[in-house]
Formats: C-alpha cells, sequence, structure tokens
C-alpha cells in the first residue's frame, strides 16, 4: 500500500537523575560524595531512505519515544546515555510542525538527517556539588525531561518524468511496458490510485525514472477528484509526459483532453505550467487515431509522439527524448 501523508508524535528521552552518595571504605568514615551524574536522554533523529517510498511504515503508530539515560550512581559512575531513535522515511519528505505548521525541513537527498527533538540532559550527582564550604552535599539534581513535538508528514515523489493525464489515458500500460513496474490495468477511469515509480533503462548506464500519477480530472486543482493529492508529487518531476488517448474509442476529443489537463497543471502552480514536457498521443494504432493525433498535434503547436504501449511502437523514441530533457533541468 501506499501513503504519502502522517502524523505521528515524538518525544526525546529524559535525562537520568543523578545520584546522592558517598564514599564508604573500610577506615575512611569520611568519604566525601561520590554520586555519579545521569546519562542523557535519547534524541528522535529522522533519516530519509531510497529504500522507501511511502509514508505507511511510520504512519503505523502514532507516538514514537527514544530511551531515557540511565541514573547516575556510586563511586562517581555515570549513567549511560539513552540511544537515540531513528526513523526512516522516504526520501522527498517535508516535515512540518503540526502545531504551527511550519516547514522543519524537506529530506530531499539519501542519508540527510534531521534531529526533531533532542534529550534531556541528565542530572548532576552530588559530587559536582561539592565545594570548599560544603563538603558533604546531600542533594542531587533530577534529570531534565525531553523534548516533544507533534510532526506532519508530507511525501512529494522524486522522479524525473511524471505521467500525467485523464483518467484511462494509458499511463499504467506505457509505465508497465517501459519498465518493470506493474500498475494495476484496467479499462475504467481510476485504475490508479496511488502514484507508481518505475525505472526505465536505456542502456545500460542510462536511466530514467518515471512517476504513474492518478488520473486527473477538471478541477482537479481545486481538490476535486484526486485532485492536490497527486498534483504536488508532479511538482517534483523535472519533466512533464501528458498522454492524451487518441483511440476512437476515447470518450473524450483529444484535444479539449489536452487543454483540461494543461489548465489545471497551471491552475494548481505556475511552475507546473513552465516545466518541459512531451505531449503523447497514446494508443494510436490506426487511420483513425493518427487523425486524431495530428489534430491535436496542430493544436499543441509542437510535435506530438505517437505510441502504442500494446504494439510497443514509439515507446524507446520517447524515452530517449525524455531522458534527453530531464538531463537539461536541474533537479528539485
Amino acid at each position: 500500500m501506499f501513503r504519502d501523508e502522517a502524523r505521528i508524535e515524538v518525544l526525546a528521552g529524559k535525562g537520568g537523575d543523578g545520584h546522592a552518595s558517598f564514599h564508604r571504605e573500610k577506615f575512611v568514615p569520611l568519604g566525601g560524595p561520590d554520586g555519579g551524574d545521569g546519562g542523557d536522554g535519547g534524541d528522535v533523529v529522522m533519516i530519509a531512505s531510497a529504500n522507501l517510498n511511502s509514508l505507511l511504515p511510520i504512519g503505523r503508530r502514532f507516538r514514537y519515544r527514544a530511551q531515557d539515560g540511565e541514573a547516575g550512581r556510586t563511586k562517581l559512575k555515570a549513567g549511560k546515555d539513552g540511544l537515540e531513535l531513528v526513523l526512516e522515511v522516504p526520501i522527498g519528505t517535508q516535515v512540518f510542525d503540526a502545531e504551527r505548521g511550519n516547514l522543519l525541513r524537506d529530506l530531499a537527498t539519501d542519508g540527510q538527517r534531521l534531529v526533531i527533538v533532542r534529550g534531556g540532559r541528565g542530572g548532576k550527582g552530588n559530587a559536582r556539588f561539592a565545594n570548599s564550604v560544603r563538603q558533604a552535599p546531600k542533594h542531587a539534581e533530577k534529570g531534565r525531561p525531553g523534548e516533544q513535538r507533534g510532526l506532519r508528514l508530507e511525501l512529494k515523489l522524486f522522479a524525473e518524468a511524471g505521467l500525467v493525464g485523464l483518467p484511462n489515458a494509458g499511463k499504467s500500460t506505457f509505465l508497465s511496458a517501459v519498465t518493470a513496474a506493474t500498475p494495476k490495468i484496467a479499462d475504467y477511469p481510476f485504475t490508479t490510485l496511488a502514484p507508481q515509480v518505475g525505472i526505465a533503462s536505456l542502456s545500460e548506464s542510462e536511466t530514467i525514472v518515471l512517476a504513474d500519477l492518478p488520473g486527473l480530472i477538471e478541477g482537479a486543482s481545486e481538490g476535486h477528484g484526486l485532485g492536490h493529492k497527486f498534483l504536488k508529487h508532479v511538482e517534483r518531476c523535472r519533466a512533464i509526459l501528458h498522454l492524451v488517448d487518441c483511440s476512437p474509442d476515447s470518450i473524450t476529443d483529444a484535444v479539449e483532453a489536452w487543454r483540461v489537463i494543461e489548465a489545471e497543471l497551471a491552475a494548481f502552480s505556475p511552475e507546473l505550467a513552465e516545466k518541459p514536457r512531451l505531449v503523447l498521443a497514446t494508443k494510436v494504432e490506426g487511420e483513425e487515431a493518427e487523425a486524431r493525433a495530428a489534430e491535436l498535434e496542430r493544436a499543441v503547436g509542437k510535435r506530438v509522439w505517437r505510441v502504442s504501449s500494446a504494439r510497443r511502437s514509439g515507446l524507446r523514441e520517447v524515452l530517449v527524448e525524455a531522458h534527453r530533457l530531464v538531463r537539461g533541468v536541474p533537479a528539485y
């Protein structure tokens, strides 16, 4: 399952209490204070991992707590520090303070770390309070509580090119034809309910990462259909592959379908309207489909790439051009 939002609460470890004790040894009746310090509480750390592509694992629990520091002991022995708690999230996770709503960090690279809350300091043992005036202090310091914070996590997938289009435009079929991804494919709208990512190989050393995003509808920029939930993933992509169904069986005119999606992308974000893109006429498997593709090309005003995933025609040419396109665009 895929999940791109989660709310959690994180608590750092409490500092261990300092210890109050006095040195006791045969023939040393007036030994001095020897209470050790408490250990510091563990931090909670979030790390971006390339091995994850969903917030589902971290979202299964609400509260996460790091280990407390140990209390100090006699003979000036300090308590052990609490272990830090490491939470792994996918690359592209944005971490927000749940209460204030401000962005704490955008974890955009593999291995990037964010210390979310810090553990409490350990309390001082009574040996720390001895001086020339007070040579036998009986009190020790309590450990301090760790920090606590509520978080809202949002995942924006990292893909070099995002596949967009109306429902049933052929995005999932295209992705499965050019990559090893296995998205659900069926002849009805909204088959894809969560983003799917696949890697297409052009050679042993050249690849392109593609994301199949759920079909958009008119009003998506205002939250209709799957709306904002998946438009945000397009923002991460360096380029867009806009797929338009040109088959005779399509219930939507190809030019109208293209205009609807372009309008929604522009309404959601001006930056999306400016992203480099290729327009693909899909399911071009006959003269009527070719005529629709030609009409679409006239409306677009630039080349429209003809593809048929079923016949595997035109696919490599599109991948080569998409690869050239994304290499000329800086990473997000």
